[in-house]
């Protein structure tokens, strides 16, 4: 077994000085005679002495650590958004803590607590599908630690967060569908809970007006975002009585799982797909989604952790005005952007 490390009270013991003349003297303090500072730092080295970083930053108010909470880290998006995060802390000599709510609100809540007790100076977010209170958030103000949300935002403007521009996007998806000739476009929208769903109907509606069309709101289901979910509302356009051409689905997972029952139901080549993400996989499909939105994950997550830095490093963090950060999305056909 390997022995226990050195403290400063040890080398104090052993010089018959105080500990706070030992810290002192390694720090070079001149309150501490040349001499002294250089007994201390040898027996220091000969005992092989580390200095406590924790304590030391503890004594700073600071652990230079900073928190991040995301649906799944499995998923190709996050991924690409956790190495934006770590570069960017990296440049400021912060270590970055990550953990998975795997889309569960009470896991959520129990993550965010053990970020705190773990002492972060900042805390990043992608909230859970089902995450519909932030009093969890909200709790760490007390506490001076900062939370930047991304992607995945609160449905209120009062918080920091970065986001790509949905509605936007959706209106980009939707313009495409029409000008190639559909009339009915059906959308697998994510769950209620989700702000990013609410934006996707609103880019819908907007789209759908604007070309003089009426709304018709049976063309929008809402889904968990699970396979059975993706199916259930697949079965719904199959036997719906303005069976759509087009569907316009929540992301690139929602569009695998939806092309996939498609080609089981035999009817793959009824539909075009437009989906979210732009994700590398999709270009390996037999059937692929003939568009997808780009969101740049390495941008917002960049951007998200530039963002919470700034605000650790404020002096007056509480007085900063609310960073409403949105990203331009594009829409990709054949690796063109349009």
């Amino acid at each position: 077994m390997s022995a226990k490390p050195t403290t400063i009270k040890e080398i104090a013991k052993i010089l018959n000085i105080s500990p706070s003349s030992v810290s002192r003297g390694l720090h070079d303090h001149p309150s501490i005679g040349a001499v002294t500072r250089e007994k201390i730092k040898q027996l220091a080295q000969s005992l092989n002495y580390q200095p406590n970083n924790a304590a030391i930053l503890f004594q700073k108010g600071k652990t230079y650590t900073i928190g991040v909470i995301l649906p799944e880290l499995s998923e190709h998006f996050f991924s690409t958004a956790i190495s934006a995060i770590e570069d960017e802390a990296l440049k400021k000599n912060y270590t970055v803590i990550f953990a998975q709510s795997h889309d569960d609100y009470e896991q959520e809540v129990k993550l965010v607590e053990k970020m705190k007790n773990q002492r972060v100076d900042g805390l990043l977010v992608s909230i859970s599908k089902d995450t519909s209170k932030f009093d969890h958030f909200e709790r760490l103000n007390s506490f001076n630690i900062p939370v930047v949300f991304f992607d995945r935002i609160p449905p209120f403007k009062n918080v920091h967060y970065v986001a790509c521009s949905i509605e936007n996007a959706t209106v980009k998806a939707v313009n495409y569908l029409l000008k190639k000739g559909h009339r009915t476009i059906g959308m697998i929208n994510g769950p209620t809970t989700l702000f990013a769903s609410e934006e996707r109907k609103e880019g819908y509606m907007q789209a759908i007006t604007f070309n003089r069309l009426k709304f018709d709101p049976s063309l929008i289901v809402n889904c968990d975002l699970t396979e059975k979910g993706t199916i259930e509302a697949a079965n719904q356009f199959i036997n719906h009585k303005r069976k759509p051409t087009a569907i316009v689905t929540f992301n690139d997972y929602v569009a695998l799982f939806l092309i996939k029952y498609l080609k089981k139901a035999n009817v793959v080549n009824e539909f075009d797909v437009v989906s979210f993400a732009n994700l590398p996989f999709i270009s390996y499909l037999d059937h692929t989604p003939i568009a997808s939105i780009e969101q740049y994950p390495y941008l917002q997550g960049q951007k998200a952790a530039n963002i919470l830095l700034d605000l650790i490093n404020s002096p007056n963090p509480e007085s900063q005005a609310y960073y409403n950060t949105l990203v331009e999305s594009d829409l990709v056909i054949n690796s063109e952007k349009l």
